[in-house]
């Protein structure tokens, strides 16, 4: 893991949650924590991380993560025991 994706990870476990972390980064972490991504229906991706599942749903029309799906995500690594 480089230093922007350590950047990214402490970002997703900031508090108060942010909302301006794009999800292109999150996606990046994902893959580099050796993460397997699959495209689902529509804007859903579907992660699997250390036998941890998840279905998220790419933000559109902006790039940005709103801050209910940076508590999702974080939950999601908690799970997968990654923490920053």
């Amino acid at each position: 893991m480089d230093s922007k994706h350590r950047k990214t990870l402490q970002a997703i476990f900031e508090k108060p949650d942010r909302a301006n972390i794009a999800w292109k980064d999150i996606e990046i972490l994902f893959v580099a924590l050796g993460a397997e991504i699959s495209e689902g229906n529509g804007s859903r991706v579907r992660i699997a991380l250390k036998d941890v599942r998840a279905v998220f749903h790419r933000p559109h029309p902006r790039k940005e993560t709103n801050k209910g799906a940076v508590k999702s995500v974080r939950r999601f690594l908690e799970a997968a025991g990654v923490k920053p």
